[in-house]
């Protein structure tokens, strides 16, 4: 049987395992949260490396492409350069590939969302999203500054994201993960604010533990689009209002794993030791016929 697991810096109250059947090789899929704790989650790879067939990094993102740029994030490099035999990815391929068309996928599916405006709470780990709005002719507010740093200036247009990108991010990636992303029981913390930005918006985007840290209580009609959510999610936005919650990644057995789970999951299966290439990704998730998910609430 092949083997994917996530080690993610996020809650473990969020750990789940299923097995699945995909081009006829039966695979585990487990999610391993440490609670933000990041020498657990190093001890973690260390310990699994060379005993499973692919790593997802969970919480984190190894480094953000944002075009032409990356830019490392040296405390989630440090968090797995003690593994050795098993390939680690973060699911960036696989964001490359679903999230570059999202919008058009979506909108096909259920037609055009008026007015035309969306926010999405951090771009510079969602450029390709980024990119399937701006193409879409959305309005977009970046919320990067905001939901990165705590700080309430909004940033308009690809060419500002990318100037700031390139200020910000060098020094970004040498910060402590929880000082930029809530990790371990923050992610199980809501505390609302920017509600302006989640009003103005008909389409709220981005990484759900950005969207649920500063959730409003009421969101009537909007649609969510968001990568990894669990049945308690889903029950959480039904309750606010929401009309349309789209997960980038498929669900399995009632719940959408992360991009880099999705990501591990194609890595074990094509057997190839290695992180794929976006053209492999690509090729598997048309064999598999993955397809962002879009689920009616209200």
């Amino acid at each position: 049987m092949k083997r994917a697991v996530s080690v993610s810096l996020g809650s473990s109250v969020r750990d789940h395992k299923i097995e699945i059947e995909l081009l006829g090789h039966q695979v585990s899929i487990e999610r391993i949260g440490t609670n933000g704790d990041l020498e657990k989650a190093m001890a973690l790879y260390e310990e699994l490396d060379g005993q499973v067939d692919a790593f997802g990094v969970g919480g984190t993102d190894l480094g953000l492409q944002v075009e032409e740029r990356y830019y490392p994030l040296r405390a989630a490099q440090k968090m797995v350069s003690g593994v050795r035999k098993t390939p680690v990815v973060d699911g960036g391929g696989v964001r490359s590939v679903l999230e570059r068309k999202i919008m058009q996928i979506v909108e096909a599916e259920i037609g055009e969302i008026a007015p035309k405006q969306a926010m999405i709470t951090s771009a510079v780990d969602r450029y390709d999203m980024a990119l399937s709005f701006d193409r879409a002719g959305y309005e977009t507010v970046y919320c990067d500054l905001m939901f990165g740093l705590g700080i309430p200036i909004p940033l308009k247009g690809l060419t500002t994201l990318k100037r700031v990108a390139r200020v910000l991010m060098p020094v970004v990636g040498r910060m402590p993960m929880s000082f930029i992303y809530p990790t371990g029981e923050k992610q199980r913390e809501i505390v609302p604010k920017y509600e302006k930005w989640y009003q103005w918006a008909s389409v709220i985007a981005g990484d759900f533990n950005y969207i649920k840290r500063h959730l409003p209580h009421r969101l009537e009609a909007k649609v969510i689009v968001t990568n990894t959510t669990t049945a308690a999610d889903v029950e959480l936005l039904t309750a606010r209002g929401v009309r349309y919650l789209v997960t980038t990644t498929p669900r399995f057995q009632g719940r959408s794993f992360g991009t880099n789970v999705l990501e591990a999951t194609l890595t074990a299966v094509a057997g190839k030791g290695r992180p794929l290439a976006a053209k492999e990704i690509e090729k598997l998730l048309e064999e598999l016929n993955f397809k962002p998910n879009i689920t009616q609430l209200n």
